[in-house]
């Protein structure tokens, strides 16, 4: 039984804006060009074992590298996921945010699935649509955090995301028009400076 486009999709709860980054990791390019911007970012989820609420030291925390001031607009799911009986599939979530919290959404792709077992679910959201598209921060960091909307203590893990991706679109930040006279004024300058040495 496949779950199409039934996940829950919602603002972060106030915990991401309590968080630094403790992430585990960081990919993607350190220090991407406008022209080479980012339109997404895959996520390979195979293997990430669910363990507690959201917080709890023992969760999968990954970052990526998505662009300075970028803005996360959609996200795209196709997963397989198994719950330890006594937790449910709906409490296996995936909370992706700025690295500083606040900003971010909470994700659950089996959402109604209130039973243990094994499920694929698959589907697509524009975060734009819905509202909840927000701007990661100067850093360019997306950060992820794998948790369980319960913590049934009797399981470790409670639940483990056994295949798949979850792909996020994004929009690369747009500078100010201030920001396009500075790059102005600096070529000027750059012109200038070459023409002097020119006629030197």
């Amino acid at each position: 039984m496949t779950g199409a486009a039934q996940a829950d999709i919602k603002p972060a709860k106030s915990a991401l804006g309590q968080l630094a980054s403790r992430g585990v990791s960081v990919s993607g390019a350190p220090y991407e060009s406008a022209v080479n911007a980012l339109t997404s970012q895959a996520v390979d989820v195979t293997g990430i074992q669910s363990f507690g609420e959201f917080g709890d030291a023992g969760n999968v925390v990954l970052n990526f590298y998505v662009g300075a001031f970028a803005t996360i607009t959609s996200v795209d799911w196709n997963v397989n996921l198994t719950a330890n009986d006594p937790s449910w599939l709906s409490e296996l979530t995936l909370a992706f945010g700025s690295s500083a919290g606040g900003d971010g959404v909470v994700f659950n792709p089996g959402f109604g699935d209130d039973d243990s077992g094994t499920n694929s679910y698959s589907g697509s959201a524009s975060l734009v649509d819905l509202g909840l598209s927000f701007q990661v921060g100067a850093d360019g960091i997306l950060r992820l955090e794998f948790h369980e909307g319960f913590d049934d203590a009797s399981v470790n893990p409670d639940g483990v995301w056994n295949s798949g991706n979850v792909t996020f679109g994004v929009a690369a930040a747009v500078p100010e028009p201030s920001t396009y006279g500075m790059m102005a004024l600096g070529l000027l300058g750059v012109a200038a400076v070459a023409r002097r040495r020119k006629s030197a």
